[in-house]
Formats: structure tokens, sequence, C-alpha cells
């Protein structure tokens, strides 16, 4: 059976069609060439036809031309199109042309870095580099090779990982190298959002200005999925000027895409049947019909539970395809993870079930199906892990399976935001003062600052330096910023991949060995003493939790209950940045304290979510600034509040409806919002709804809301006033994460209230 079998026996299966909540046909199309401008070195185009790689496409021809004639490029098409070679022409040009020049190439994974080096090895090494002249150089290097690398390699295959603690704090072991850097790429640049990628903003401007130092300015290309503000966010990324290629010239074999809703289990509640227990059950019919599939799951855990499920139903359903699957996801140790890739693409298997790691461009050959359990937090990564079938120019189909939560039922309704929307920002924010100031004083240790550095740095590049150098961990001497001595080899404390070097630990009280390590501002909502914390699919319970030495000790247990926190949000309004009065509603941008204290937490059955006890806690609070977006209600408004509805409930329910959709327009989890509403709060003295960046600093969220607080009023009051239940459900105003229990919540006040903002009448339609 084909895929488009496939979707016909879905329509006609009567306890199936009814999941069906959107068909889209994605057209096939033929392939569009271009030209490049100037000949190519000859020994590169006889690579590049004897690999069947010529004539190039229109994208590849574009973005090829421009990084010649010295642009920095921002290549953003779909995954398959063939992206890699838009790097790889402009850098073996290069080396070509100059024995001396080099290249760097960065992923977000070593995978995806070691994927590429096999790539190179079977396409290019033979005609335009020899085996020595390129290598990976990560965390996996022997240390007994490191040196010749250093000495010899001409392209380095790298992550920002490596680059931030290795590479650039010994740039002087690296001089040969950044003096004759020509081309810097970073592939998948869609990856680095948020925190990770505002880090790695500063780690690009610090690698810039060791160049500098040595002489060379290389030019940049970006390789992505498609985002929708391309141009920002590669200026922000790197703090340069960028040409934007996007139109697509590869040829596509077309999709059937379908949008999957589970069916009810409760409909007045709004209850639905699991995504993980769909995404199951679809699994093991498309293996069962000979379609090759590749599940994508939110978690290590779900990703397990899937497998095995899949694997039981596919013993009754067709035993001999119950061993041609398995699991797929970052904590197997290397070895396994490349013999799994290995079997995927050499059809061994016929399926797996993965984790966001088979996101990213690893090749595991051809699959003509994927199945999304979740909206993964993007619309390009939507679009990445669709991309992962049909790779070889057949007919494909992608099933997302939405969850019951606002935003992924959003989709459900609303499916033409996602196929005819432009795609969501990607945001980064190298100004977070925070991250800043950690990588000047990266910066300071590779080599002392000066006023010149503005240049590479923040805006606020001097208030930074003043700040650094009140709290002694600067000191100027004769224009120059040199790092304290107190402090050594500032990188090492630095994890770019959250949002500060102070760590916890959770260690395994049995055996002693390190089980995880959580950053500070995640820490105490999950390793509190008595929690339930899962780490690689199993459950720990947490026996104690030491805040002076940030070490939390954890054994595993066998319970079936998980726990949930409970706590109080406080919020100071610090510094109003922006306002605006939207048809006489004041909205605000303005820069916020926030103070979280954990006070307890409940014990839950796993699966009925009954209550099954309660704990209080002593924790000490968490404070942070942060960047807010915020909105006074006015007294004329919150009078329609009357008779049954509660003011206080109605305003609680549209911060948690609004934190829910606005990852539609913010390339973002949920979880990187934060929110707080009150009827009177003592900063604005009125009825007040926040909406916050849960990182310390912020990252653009609040600024995207800001920008766009109408559409995001409009999309809550679509999430509410849609949704089939009768009183609020996680569909629509319930949060996982609140911290009061999801009380108290009025869903007919919240659209009362969301009405009144937009100016509309109580029974005025809204509109499309």
């Amino acid at each position: 059976m084909d895929t488009s079998e496939f979707v016909d026996y879905l329509r006609a299966t009567s306890e199936m069609v009814g999941q069906i909540a959107h068909l889209e046909v994605i057209p096939p199309r033929d392939a569009v060439f271009g030209s490049v401008d100037k000949p190519l070195d000859a020994r590169l185009e006889t690579c590049l036809k004897e690999n069947h790689l010529w004539p190039l496409y229109s994208h590849q021809a574009d973005a090829v031309n421009a990084a010649i004639r010295g642009e920095n490029v921002f290549i953003a098409t779909p995954a398959a199109s063939g992206k890699s070679l838009t790097f790889y022409i402009p850098i073996f040009e290069s080396l070509l042309a100059d024995p001396k020049a080099t290249a760097l190439y960065l992923a977000p994974t070593k995978a995806l870095a070691q994927d590429q080096k096999k790539h190179i090895r079977e396409l290019f090494s033979s005609y335009v580099i020899s085996r020595g002249d390129f290598d990976t150089f990560d965390g996996d290097t022997p240390s007994s090779d490191r040196a010749a690398i250093r000495r010899d390699a001409r392209l380095i295959l790298s992550n920002p990982d490596m680059l931030h603690v290795g590479i650039l704090p010994n740039h002087e072991n690296w001089r040969r190298f950044f003096a004759n850097l020509k081309f810097v790429v970073i592939d998948e640049a869609h990856y680095y959002r948020g925190v990770f990628g505002s880090h790695l903003g500063l780690v690009l401007r610090r690698l810039r200005r060791i160049c500098s130092r040595y002489g060379s300015r290389p030019q940049f290309i970006l390789a992505s999925a498609t985002i929708g503000n391309p141009k920002e966010f590669a200026q922000l990324l790197t703090g340069l000027e960028f040409t934007v290629v996007d139109k697509d010239g590869s040829p596509y074999g077309g999709k059937d895409f379908i949008f999957w809703n589970p069916p009810f289990t409760d409909p007045s509640k709004s209850t639905r049947r699991s995504a993980s227990a769909e995404a199951t059950s679809l699994f093991a019919e498309l293996i069962a019909h000979e379609i090759r599939t590749l599940v994508f799951a939110r978690t290590r855990r779900l990703a397990e539970v899937i497998f095995v499920h899949a694997r039981e139903r596919l013993q009754k359903l067709a035993p001999d395809k119950a061993d041609r699957i398995k699991p797929y996801r970052a904590g197997y140790l290397p070895e396994d993870r490349r013999r799994i890739e290995k079997e995927l693409f050499g059809g061994r298997l016929d399926g797996a079930v993965a984790t966001s790691a088979l996101e990213l461009g690893v090749d595991i050959g051809s699959l003509d199906a994927t199945v999304l359990t979740g909206y993964p937090g993007s619309t390009a990564s939507v679009w990445q892990q669709a991309g992962r079938s049909g790779r070889r120019r057949r007919r494909s189909l992608s099933i997302l399976i939405a969850r019951n939560d606002p935003l992924d039922q959003y989709f459900m309704r609303h499916p033409d935001f996602f196929f005819k929307g432009s795609g969501d920002a990607a945001l980064v924010n190298p100004e977070n003062k925070y991250i800043a100031g950690l990588h000047l004083l990266c910066a300071a240790w590779e080599a002392p600052l000066s006023i010149a550095d503005e240049q590479y740095f923040c805006l606020s590049y001097g208030e930074r330096l003043a700040d650094l150098i009140c709290r002694g961990l600067l000191k100027e001497r004769k224009g120059h910023y040199f790092l304290s001595a107190s402090l050594t080899y500032p990188a090492q404390e630095v994890s770019i991949r959250g949002m500060s070097g102070s760590e916890f630990e959770v260690i395994d009280a049995s055996s002693g060995a390190l089980l995880e390590v959580l950053d500070s501002s995640t820490a105490l909502f999950q390793l509190y003493p008595g929690a339930i914390y899962l780490h690689q699919g199993e459950s720990y319970f947490i026996r104690s939790l030491d805040t002076d030495t940030r070490i939390a000790k954890a054994e595993i247990t066998d319970n079936t209950y998980y726990t949930e926190t409970k706590d109080i949000t406080e919020l100071e309004v610090k510094k109003t940045l922006r306002s605006v009065f939207i048809r006489g509603v004041p909205v605000h941008l303005g820069e916020v304290e926030v103070t979280v204290t954990v006070i307890g937490f409940k014990r839950k059955a796993q699966f009925t979510e009954e209550v099954l006890g309660e704990e209080p806690l002593s924790l000490p609070p968490q404070k942070f600034e942060t960047v807010a977006v915020w909105f006074e209600v006015p007294e004329h408004l919150t009078q329609k509040i009357t008779g049954a509805l509660d003011l206080a409930g109605g305003l609680h329910a549209v911060e948690h409806a609004a934190i829910g959709i606005l990852p539609l327009y913010a390339l973002c989890d949920r979880n990187d919002i934060g929110g707080l509403s009150t009827p009177l709060h003592p900063d604005t003295g009125s009825a007040t709804i926040f909406i916050y960046d849960a990182h310390a600093g912020g990252v653009g969220i609040a600024e995207k809301g800001y920008e766009i607080i109408i559409q995001l009023w409009e999309a809550t009051l679509k999430t509410i006033e849609e949704c089939p239940c009768e009183s609020g459900c996680p569909a629509c105003i319930q949060s996982p994460k609140c911290g009061n229990n999801n009380e108290p919540l009025d869903k007919r006040a919240a659209a009362v209230l969301l009405r009144s903002l937009l100016g509309m009448h109580p029974a005025e339609k809204m509109v499309d």
C-alpha cells in the first residue's frame, strides 16, 4: 500500500474518519534550475557532475552567487532541498583558490556534524579536499588527535558549545585557522532561538572579534528551515547584514498532510484520547501496511512508551514487523544511535520512534510517512519533522496529532493559519544584560576589551562594562578592560544552553552517579524534596535538596503518581519602556522583577489525576528581572463582569489562554512564558494581566507580544469561544504549569473581557 492508498483507507474507516480535522494536499512540482555567475573550479564542477548534483537548483545558484559576491547569506528552504551545497560550493571554491584558506561549520548536535563529515568524505574528498584537511572537533575528539587537527585541518566541523568553551578561549592555538578563516556556516539556524540563540549570538560576536584580531573577516552562511523573520533573525544572531534566499527550486514529490484530532472521551469537558495513544495506533497501522514511518515524540519517555505499545500491537497485526521498529533518542550511547541510523538507512528497519534528535538533517534514507505527536513548538520544526518523509521525491504522508492544549487545538480549527501563514518569528536577544555580561567576561579572558569592541557587542556595551567594573569583575587600565585576577577561564562556568552558570546536580543516591544537571531557574520546580523526577524514562524520588551545595539526591521508584508544585508569583514593575492606548486600553512593555515562591506540592495519580495528597514546602524565593508586556483593564470594562461571572477568574483565564496561544507568533515554548493576573495591581492601580519572559533579562517574547497584542487578543478569544467545553479545559483556559491549581477560572468572563478589549458587542461574531 502506498501513502495515498493509506489516506483513502483512513477516510474509509469509520472509527478513524472523525479524527481527520484537515487534509492538505500539497502538489508535486518540477525542479527549477539556475546558473552560477562565474565558472566554478573545474575540479569542483567535475565532482558535482559525477555525483549528479549539477546543474544547480535555482535557490542553490542564487545562494552560491551571493556568497561568491562576498555577501552573508541566509538560505531558508524546506528539508531535503539541497541546502548543504549552498555552503559547500563557496567553501570549496575558497579552499581551492587559496591553499591557506579555512572554514568553520557549526551544527547544534555532534551527530549532525558527524553526518556532514561522512557526506564530505563520500562526495568531495577524492576531488576537492584531502582526508586530512577536514575533521570534526568536539567533546568526542580524542585528546591525542586535537593538536594535529588544529595544525592541519582547513575545514572544521564543530558545535557552538565547543567554539564557546574550547576554541575561542584557546584562540592562540588556532592562530593559523582564524587568520585564514573565510566562511562560517551555521546549520539548522532556526534551532538557535531563545536563550540558546541569545548565547550563540554573543559567541559569534566573540568569534568575529578574535578573527579581526588575526586579520580576517569571514562571511557567514546560515542554513535554516523557513521562519517568519529571516533577515531580522540573521542580523540579531550575528550582528551583520544578510541576503535572504528562500525560493525553493528543488523538485518535490508532493505530500498529503493530515491534521489529526483525537476523539473525545468526555465531550462536556472537552477531554480527548491522548496524542501518544493515537500515535501508537497510527504507527502500528502504517508499519503493518508496509509504509516506512518515523514517529516524533515530545519527550524521551513518550518515545519509549509509543515504541513499546506499538510493538505489542504489531505482534497482533503483523508479527513479522514487530522487530523491525526501534526507539531513537538522546541519552543512548553514540554507537547505539549510529547503528539505528544505519539500520534505517539500509532498510533493515521499517520505522522508528524518535525525539527531536532526528529532526535535524542526519541522513536516515527514504521514509514514506512521518507522525508528529503534538505540535513541536514551531512551524519550522513541523516542516523539518514532516520533511523526513518523502526525501526521494516520492509522494509522502505526514500526520500531526493534536494534544489537548490551546495551541494544538487552534491549529486543528484554523489549519490555514499554519499552511498559509508566513511562519513564526525566531527570537533571540543578544542585548540580554545577563547573557551579555557573561560573554563580556569570556571575551575579556580571550583578549582585553576596549571601547572599540562596542562594534561587536550590545548597544548597552558601555553600561555593561560599567556594571562589571562596579562588581569587581573587570579592571580598567589605560582604556582597556582586563578580567579580574579572581576569575579564571570564565567560559567553563557559562552554559550556553541554559540561563546561568549556577546549576543543580541530580545525584543517584544509591550509586553516587551524576544523573543530570538543571539550570537554577527551573531546579526548585522539579527537584524539591518529595518530587517525582523523570530521567531517561525512569521515575526518581527526590530524597533531599541542598540549596547551598546545589545537590539533589534521588532514588529510583516505581510509584504510580506524579507531583505538581503550588507556588505564589509576585511582580513589581521596575521601568516602563513603551506604552500605547488601544481603544482606551493601556498596553505597556517594560522591565519587571518577578518573585516565585514554591509553597507546596500535590501528588496526583498518573492516569486519573486524582489528588492523593498534598505537602507544604519551605524553599527560598526565586527572583529574577525580565521583560513583560501588560495591559490594564479599565474599570468601565471590568464593570461588565456582573452576576455569576467572576472577574478574577476571567482575568486568570485570559492570562492562561494568551500564554498558550502566544507561541503562534513567537518561536518559543509555552514554558518560556510566565504570567500574572490580578483584579488590582499595586503598580497600575487597576485590573491587569502581565505576560513575561520566563528567562532573566528576556529573549524577545514580551516584545513580540507587545507588537501583536491585538492579534493575540483575537486568537485568544477564538481559542476560548471555539472550544466545545462548558466551563474550561486544557484545550482553552487550563494550564498544566499553573501554580494556583487552575483556580479561579471563568471561561464566560474571559470571553466578555476579550470582547470588551476588542471593542466588540457581546453577540458579535468573530471574523477570520
